[in-house]
């Protein structure tokens, strides 16, 4: 069993000390409800904000910015999915950091598809990753990763049974953020969990959500309010969805060549 929870909130633009502080106390409020892993929105420590992205962004060279978070996870034993822009190794990227207990803060993982004007600023990641906790293996995405299906097809071939995803959708974005996060627990049979930055200048959308391996949602939130989704997630279940409806047993990684008939 492993209890996740998908926290969506506002950032404030460019504010990194202030969202970060932001994300300690909402590891504490998600611990203190039994979540062992919590999952923040897509940029959360700048908010996604072209002008911050112009600016000084964040860098693992000197880590004392992420001191609060990692004091959070260090008192409640809580992992954070942690995502930001970072600057480093003369690259700019969108990367989600793993705040452990007791660890160094990873960047584990930068996101591969980049939105249209993330294209101009930021470098995509060339691999995707899997973080095993407490034996449950999870993957990790960024926003627009979650519109490729082979994305989340690619973990769950990997061993994942959970897909997470921070991201930030814009106005008018809800009904294919619904769509693309049930389907890809439906294609894989696996957990989908969705945590979504809301409000800002921008008036981002929520609807931050955790589904089942069936693709229904087992909880979502609006597109206006803060708030949290705390879920237990259950590999057996996986193990049975994948056994009763056989997609996964049965794809086939090669299809052969395919024929074209002219009429």
């Amino acid at each position: 069993m492993l209890r996740i929870a998908v926290v969506q909130e506002s950032a404030v633009p460019g504010e990194v000390g202030t969202n970060v502080a932001t994300a300690a106390s909402r590891v504490r409020e998600a611990a203190a409800m039994g979540a062992r892993l919590v999952v923040l929105p897509e940029t959360f420590t700048t908010s996604w904000d072209l002008d911050a992205f112009d600016g000084p962004l964040p860098t693992l060279a000197d880590t004392v910015w992420l001191a609060p978070v990692q004091a959070a996870v260090d008192e409640t034993g809580a992992v954070l999915v942690l995502n930001s822009p970072l600057t480093g190794a003369g690259r700019r990227s969108i990367t989600s950091l793993i705040i452990a207990p007791g660890e160094e803060p990873v960047a584990a993982y930068d996101k591969q598809h980049l939105y249209p004007p993330e294209r101009e600023r930021f470098e995509p990641g060339d691999h995707g990753t899997t973080v095993e906790i407490d034996g449950v293996r999870v993957a990790l995405s960024v926003c627009y990763d979650a519109n490729f299906p082979e994305h989340a097809a690619a973990a769950a071939a990997d061993g994942a049974i959970l897909y997470v995803n921070s991201g930030a959708y814009f106005p008018g974005g809800g009904h294919r953020r619904d769509l693309h996060y049930a389907a890809r627990a439906l294609d894989n049979s696996m957990y989908v969990a969705f945590a979504g930055l809301v409000g800002g200048p921008l008036g981002l959308i929520g609807g931050s959500a955790v589904y089942d391996p069936l693709g229904r949602p087992m909880e979502r939130l609006d597109d206006a309010t803060p708030g949290m989704v705390v879920a237990t997630l259950d590999p057996a279940e996986v193990a049975r969805v994948r056994d009763e409806q056989r997609m996964w047993a049965d794809h086939r990684a090669d299809l052969g060549p395919r024929r074209t008939l002219r009429l």
